[in-house]
């Protein structure tokens, strides 16, 4: 079906976010691979966020790696992801990535956080602070139990 030649198409920050995502499948198949280069990767992106995004991206990182040690990292749309079995569970995106203005984390499908019929499966972030922290990880459990 053709489109409006008014209609809004994807943003340039969506077009970046698809090439990079497309670029980290190209890598994730490389052999000799290894745990070691994703968690690299994963730094090296959170080390590139703006100050704000940054301290909150590596208190989530924190917080998975010592309640959720069992979930993998990787890069996922040039974020931030935890995964298990190779599936996201987790992932958190800086606002700036589309220019928002909080920050999220959110859970993916093989994030056990179901609640009846509905549930939220993504967090706004515009700090994180203990309550925000208590919150993560009892979020963290859940998804993993």
């Amino acid at each position: 079906m053709a489109r409006e030649s008014d209609a809004p198409g994807f943003s340039a920050e969506e077009r970046a976010a698809m090439k990079e995502y497309a670029r980290e499948l190209k890598t994730s198949r490389a052999k000799g691979r290894t745990k070691a280069d994703s968690e690299a990767e994963v730094l090296a992106k959170i080390a590139e966020m703006p100050e704000a995004d940054r301290v909150m991206a590596e208190r989530i990182h924190a917080l998975v790696k010592e309640h959720a040690p069992m979930l993998g990292t990787k890069t996922w749309y040039g974020m931030p992801a935890y995964t298990r079995d190779g599936k996201v569970v987790c992932f958190f995106q800086a606002a700036a990535k589309f220019k928002a203005r909080y920050a999220t984390f959110g859970f993916e499908g093989t994030a056990d956080l179901d609640e009846g019929d509905m549930w939220a499966t993504s967090f706004a972030l515009l700090r994180i602070g203990p309550a925000e922290e208590q919150r993560i990880v009892e979020l963290l459990r859940r998804a993993v139990d």
